[in-house]
């Protein structure tokens, strides 16, 4: 159980969203709504996801104050109000004005807090903090096997320009990606995506957005040194225009038009050589058989895992919501079979946490700081 406590204030009106994201992890949610909150957000706003309580249940995992007023910030850091008893972690997200957030008092209230184990989730200028990063930190603070590891995630399909209106691309939507994303941030993974071209944003996650290839090989190499695991689930083009035309390419008499291409970045091979220590997963996209093209892959490109399916089957090609795939890895192979592609990323980030373990076993006996991280539990 997640207890969140709502108080007054603009900020109410996004903890729907946070209570929504909770729950589509998986987690039962109940929310205690201030009285004055009720000026701001009413029960309605979560009748579909959450139960709202009078008074919150003992033992919740998580207990939640958002947005958190000064005066509650003072009562809980002067123990003139206590969390729910038996709260595994508490987090608060201040909504504050410049001045207020300026006050000393409530500075010192702020330290106290964290000095005493609470998480504060502070939000930029006098706005609560995002829904999506509040939705992270919460998530975070209630632990999984991937707790403490941080995840790289490429998504969606990279575009190369031809001229000002077209480009070459791929059919790929981006929910295999998307999906990985959710799968590793409900397990406890600080999780960041470089999207190339996807609709919409997955909250909770950190979120850089691309469109050519290039531009995903500067983002990834820019995060990959900070990052434990990076799995490279985007369709990368193979080739780009040898020359972009800056306008609009008319359409000539002759009626044929001569387009040179070049190799792109190969970013899986680059990171693998730049960090040699980083857990590395690629995909390869087939037409046929997936697991003799995910093992040239696995080989010629050094990763550690290589996720291949075939993007031609009906039904679980690119833009579909469903996915078969096989995990291949240099001593093993799993097949995944046909299932959404929430449940497919949660079975290769299974395979991911298993061999990052066994890996750091073999390499150094466990003392590299990935696996402290995937071992330590709040």
């Amino acid at each position: 159980m997640i207890s969140c406590l709502v108080g007054p204030g603009p900020g109410a009106l996004a903890v729907p969203r946070v209570t929504r994201g909770l729950d589509a992890a998986g987690h039962r949610v109940e929310v205690v709504l201030e009285e004055r909150a009720r000026s701001f957000v009413g029960p309605a706003a979560f009748a579909s996801h959450a139960a709202v309580v009078e008074e919150p249940s003992p033992s919740p995992a998580a207990a939640l104050y958002a947005p958190a007023c000064p005066g509650v910030l003072a009562r809980l850091a002067r123990g003139l109000a206590h969390p729910p008893p038996g709260a595994r972690s508490v987090l608060v997200a201040p909504e504050l004005d410049a001045a207020t957030a300026a006050h000393p008092a409530v500075r010192e209230n702020l330290g106290l807090l964290e000095r005493r184990g609470f998480a504060v989730v502070r939000g930029e200028g006098d706005q609560m903090a995002p829904p999506g990063e509040i939705l992270a930190r919460t998530l975070g603070a209630l632990g999984g096997p991937l707790e403490g590891l941080r995840v790289l995630v490429t998504a969606g399909g990279t575009r190369e320009p031809i001229d000002g209106v077209r480009f070459i691309g791929n059919r790929s939507s981006g929910k295999m990606g998307l999906a990985l994303a959710r799968a590793a941030l409900r397990l406890g993974a600080g999780v960041c995506v470089v999207a190339a071209n996807v609709a919409g944003r997955e909250p909770g996650v950190g979120w850089v957005e691309v469109e050519t290839v290039q531009e995903m090989r500067e983002e990834v190499l820019r995060r990959a040194g900070r990052a434990d695991a990076l799995v490279m689930a985007a369709a990368v083009s193979d080739f780009t225009p040898a020359e972009r035309v800056g306008g609009k390419i008319r359409r000539r008499n002759a009626g044929e038009y001569l387009l040179r291409l070049r190799p792109t970045a190969d970013i899986l091979r680059e990171v693998r050589e730049r960090f040699p220590r980083l857990f590395v997963v690629g995909f390869a996209a087939t037409h046929g058989d997936p697991v003799s093209e995910a093992r040239r892959k696995l080989r010629e490109k050094g990763a550690d895992l290589v996720v291949g399916n075939d993007v031609f089957r009906a039904g679980i090609g690119f833009g579909a919501d469903e996915n078969e795939v096989w995990i291949v890895g240099p001593d093993d192979e799993r097949f995944v079979p046909r299932s959404s592609k929430d449940e497919v990323a949660r079975a290769i980030l299974d395979v991911v946490k298993d061999h990052i373990e066994r890996k750091r076993r073999e390499t150094d006996g466990g003392e590299d700081r990935a696996h402290h991280r995937l071992q330590r539990r709040r």
